[in-house]
């Protein structure tokens, strides 16, 4: 994750989740085949385009990808998955959203209110929560090309199609609408520039600032929800110090 960046507090976990590669890979092909079932090209389909390039950032195999891709499209697949949003609150009142792609919904369900309720937590009734975040593109730069200056970079971006930025003054931030997300990976790509990170994720607009035993058991809830097999994706509007993320990650 990057040090100070506002995205690092919203992907929950990104560190230690990366060091389970196993269970990581699983998730991933269960999103590539979830997405696919709209559409298996990618071409005409950006929400399977931006989890590809995912996908791909994480070392998937390419047969592992287009093994889901072709599994979504011949349909023939007993399991029957369904996405689902589980919508919170935790420690300080920190909204958390949980995103769950599974073949038991009643299996799910159960899992999740018993982490909020094991770590001060509880579910929300549907719309109370998501209110909170914006679903957007979001692409990470940690190397600006040779012979540019930061403003000349933030002005190419946005000439690629970035909406608006954080920069830290170590890692940019670029954000766009989600179905651009591709095209403006992909135009980056063909000037050489090779992003750190790119996904669609979802974007607090505003942020909760939790410290001590509290931020502690945020972190642990929502690291139990990260864990769960039937959960893809954790977000939060947490706002916690970096040395308090750190100490976690070394657990």
């Amino acid at each position: 994750m990057s040090g100070h960046s506002k995205w690092a507090n919203i992907k929950v976990r990104k560190g230690k989740q990366d060091a389970k590669r196993s269970g990581l890979f699983s998730k991933m092909i269960k999103e590539i085949y979830l997405q696919a079932k709209s559409g298996p090209d990618p071409n005409l389909n950006a929400s399977l385009a931006a989890v590809i390039e995912r996908a791909r950032a994480i070392n998937l195999p390419k047969e592992n990808i287009e093994r889901a891709i072709k599994r979504a499209a011949g349909g023939t697949d007993a399991a029957a998955f369904e996405e689902i949003t589980y919508e919170g609150y935790g420690p300080e009142g920190v909204a958390v959203l949980v995103r769950v792609v599974t073949d038991n919904r009643n299996r799910a369900a159960a899992a999740v209110r018993h982490i909020f309720s094991a770590h001060g937590g509880n579910l929300a009734s549907s719309g109370s929560v998501a209110w909170l975040f914006d679903r957007r593109g979001v692409v990470a730069i940690e190397e600006i090309p040779e012979g540019k200056d930061r403003d000349e970079f933030l002005m190419l971006l946005i000439e690629l199609g970035a909406q608006e930025f954080e920069d830290d003054g170590e890692t940019i931030e670029a954000y766009c609408a989600p179905a651009g997300l591709p095209a403006l990976v992909e135009a980056m790509r063909n000037l050489g520039i090779t992003p750190a990170r790119s996904e669609v994720t979802m974007v607090p607009k505003n942020l909760v600032r939790v410290e001590g035993h509290a931020a502690e058991k945020l972190l642990k809830l929502l690291d139990e929800l990260d864990d769960n097999e039937d959960v893809q994706e954790v977000f939060a509007n947490s706002d916690i110090a970096d040395e308090v993320m750190a100490k976690l990650g070394e657990g």
